[in-house]
C-alpha cells in the first residue's frame, strides 16, 4: 500500500527540522573530507613524488568505472591518538570489480606510513567479518610499516587474529588477493603471506618481517631493502609474489585480471523486481526528525521515502502500534522492516518476534529503524510480564539466520537497542543517521537516577542533602552521557558501521541487500530457536 505522507513541507516546523539537520550533514560531510585527506597535503604531496598513487586513487581505479564504492567506518578513530590517525590509517568498503562484489582494505600510508592503531586492529577485523557473513573478495592493497610499537600492548593479541581469518576465509573459498605498493613490514608482511594471490610492484614494494636496521641489529647482516625484500627477489627468489607490476596502475590492472578469472558466481536473488523510486523526495528525510530530540514522529515517513514506490504493506498494523512490522522492496530487493515508532511494549515485542521468524521462512533480509526510549517500565508492565515479551523478542533477532540491517535513525537506548539487532547482535551491516544516539538510557533519565541513588545514601548516612552539590551531579552526568552517546563518540569506537546522511539510507541498505545475497542464504532452511518462555 502506498504510505500518504501526513508532512507539510512549507509548514515553519518542517523548515526547522531541515535546518537543523541540513547542518548537521554539512558538518558529517566537512569531518568526512578531512579524514579523507589523510596525513594531509604535504604527506600526499609527498607520496605522488615517488610515483604513487594515493591509497583512495587506488581504489578508485581499482573498482568498475562508475560503480559506488560503500566505505566503512571512515570516521573509525575521530578525536582519539590525539587526531593522528584519520579513518584509523586503513581505508575499508565494499565495491565491485568486474562486477563481483568484494571487500576491499587499504593500508593509507600517508598516516604514519600506515602503521596499526588498536582501532585500526578493530575496523579490519569488522571488515573480515562482514567479508565471512557474505561470501565477499578480499582485496588488500597493503603499504603497511607494521604495528605502531607505542600501542602494542593494546592491540597484540588481537592483531594476531587477522591472519587467522585470512586463513580460514581462505578455506572457506572467499579469496584472498594482496597488492603491495611498499614497504609491508612486520605484521604489514604477513598480509601478503596469507593471500591466495600476491602482487607486487617493482622497485617500490617491500615485504619482510624485519628490515634492513633491524637485521643489522638482530644479526650484524648489512643488507637493503630491495635485497632483502623488493618484487624481483619475492617473484624471483622467494616465492612469495606471484605476479610483479611495474608500478601501481600496472598492479591495479593485474588485480581486475585476478578477480576476473575467480569464476566467482552470485547465487540468484528470488523476488527481484525492476527497481522504482520513492514516490516522495528523500531530501524531505531531513525535516522529518524533530530539531528537538525529545519530540515523536511517525517512521511512516522516513520508510516513505527510502523504499520502491513508498509502498508499505503493515503487518498487525493496530497491534502493538508503537513498533511498525512489514514488507517493501528496496532497489528491487523485498525486505521485512521493523521500525519503532516509540516505546516498546510486551505487544511490540510479540509482534516482532512473529515477523521476524515469518521472514526467516520466507527467507527475507530484514531492516531494522531504530528509535526507541527502549521498553516500557512500571508495575503494571512488569505484572503482565514484559520481560518474558521481550526475550522472545531478543530470542528471534538472535536466532534468525537471515541478514539483518540496522539503522539509528534517532535515540535507540537500553534493551531496546538489542532487540531492534544493535551492534551485540552482528546485523550484517549496522549504520547511524548524523542526529542518533546511542547509551543505556538517556542523559536526563541516568541524571535522574544516580540523584535518586545519591540521595539515599546521603539519608542513610543521616546527612542532609546539599541542593547545589545534587545540581552540579546531575550536570555532570549530563554532559557525560550526552558526550559518550553522539554518533561521533560510537562510530569513531566502531559501535557501527558508519555515519551517513539521511538521503543516503536507501542506497547504503541497497548495497548491503545486495552483497548480502553472495552468502546463498536464501537457499538456507528456517532457523531453530531457543525456549520461548510463555
Amino acid at each position: 500500500m502506498l504510505i500518504e505522507s501526513k508532512i507539510k513541507t512549507d509548514s515553519e516546523e518542517f523548515q526547522t527540522n531541515y535546518t537543523a539537520m541540513l547542518a548537521q550533514c554539512e558538518q558529517l560531510h566537512e569531518r568526512l573530507e578531512l579524514v579523507r585527506q589523510g596525513g594531509g597535503p604535504a604527506a600526499q604531496e609527498r607520496f605522488r613524488s615517488r610515483g604513487k598513487l594515493l591509497p583512495r586513487e587506488r581504489i578508485e581505479q581499482l573498482i568498475d568505472p562508475r560503480s559506488d564504492f560503500l566505505e566503512l567506518s571512515p570516521l573509525a578513530a575521530w578525536e582519539m591518538y590525539d587526531n593522528e590517525a584519520p579513518c584509523a590509517s586503513f581505508i575499508a568498503g565494499i565495491g565491485r570489480v568486474h562486477g563481483v562484489e568484494c571487500l576491499i582494505t587499504a593500508n593509507d600510508a600517508t598516516v604514519k606510513g600506515g602503521a596499526f592503531y588498536p582501532m585500526t586492529v578493530k575496523k579490519s577485523l569488522r571488515a573480515q567479518q562482514i567479508a565471512l557473513e557474505n561470501r565477499l573478495p578480499c582485496i588488500s592493497l597493503v603499504e603497511s610499516a607494521g604495528a605502531n610499537l607505542f600501542y602494542q600492548a593494546e592491540m597484540f593479541v588481537e592483531g594476531g587474529r587477522g591472519f587467522g581469518n585470512q586463513a580460514r576465509l581462505s578455506a572457506r573459498g572467499i579469496p584472498q588477493v594482496a597488492l603491495v605498493f611498499g614497504s609491508s613490514t612486520a605484521g604489514g608482511a604477513y598480509v601478503p603471506g596469507m593471500s591466495d594471490y600476491v602482487v607486487m610492484v617493482r622497485r617500490q614494494a617491500k615485504v619482510f618481517l624485519g628490515g634492513p636496521p633491524l637485521v643489522k641489529a638482530a644479526t650484524g647482516e648489512d643488507i637493503d631493502d630491495e635485497t632483502l625484500g623488493g618484487a624481483d627477489m619475492h617473484g624471483r627468489v622467494s616465492g612469495v609474489s606471484d605476479y610483479t607490476a611495474e608500478d601501481d596502475a600496472d598492479a591495479i590492472r593485474i588485480g581486475r585480471e585476478i578477480v576476473a578469472s575467480l569464476n566467482w558466481r552470485k547465487p540468484p536473488v528470488p523476488n527481484y523486481q525492476t527497481p522504482e523510486l520513492p514516490a516522495y523526495d528523500p531530501d524531505e528525510l531531513l525535516g522529518i526528525i524533530p530539531a528537538n530530540p525529545r519530540k515523536s514522529f511517525d517512521m511512516r515517513e522516513v520508510i516513505a521515502r527510502i523504499v520502491d514506490g513508498s509502498r508499505f504493506l503493515e503487518f498487525k498494523r493496530d497491534y502493538g502500534p508503537t513498533l511498525l512490522t512489514g514488507h517493501a522492496h528496496i532497489e528491487g530487493f523485498l525486505v521485512g522492516i521493523i521500525a519503532n515508532n516509540g516505546i516498546l511494549f510486551s505487544e511490540c515485542a510479540l509482534k516482532a518476534a512473529h515477523f521476524i521468524q515469518l521472514c526467516n521462512q520466507a527467507r527475507l533480509p530484514i531492516i531494522y529503524l531504530h528509535n526507541t526510549p527502549g521498553f516500557m517500565i512500571g508495575r503494571k508492565v512488569e505484572h503482565e510480564g514484559i520481560v518474558k515479551h521481550g526475550s522472545k523478542m531478543i530470542q528471534a533477532v538472535s536466532n534468525a539466520t537471515v541478514p539483518q540491517f540496522s539503522v539509528i535513525v534517532g535515540g535507540s537506548y537500553g534493551a531496546g537497542n538489542y532487540a531492534m539487532c544493535g551492534r551485540a547482535y552482528d546485523p550484517r551491516l549496522l549504520f547511524s543517521w548524523v542526529n542518533s544516539r546511542i547509551a543505556v538510557m538517556g542523559g536526563e533519565q541516568a541524571a535522574g537516577v544516580l540523584v535518586q541513588v545519591r540521595l539515599a545514601a546521603m539519608k542513610a548516612r543521616g546527612q542532609t542533602p546539599n541542593p547545589e552539590q545534587l545540581e552540579a551531579m546531575r550536570r555532570e552526568v549530563v554532559e557525560q552521557f550526552e558526550a559518550q552517546s553522539s554518533a561521533y563518540y560510537a562510530t569513531a569506537r566502531l559501535w557501527d558501521d558508519g555515519i551517513i546522511d539521511p538521503r543516503d539510507t536507501r542506497r547504503v541498505l541497497a548495497i548491503g541487500i545486495s552483497m548480502s545475497y553472495n552468502s546463498g542464504f536464501a537457499e538456507e532452511p528456517a532457523p531453530r530457536y531457543g525456549v520461548f518462555r510463555m
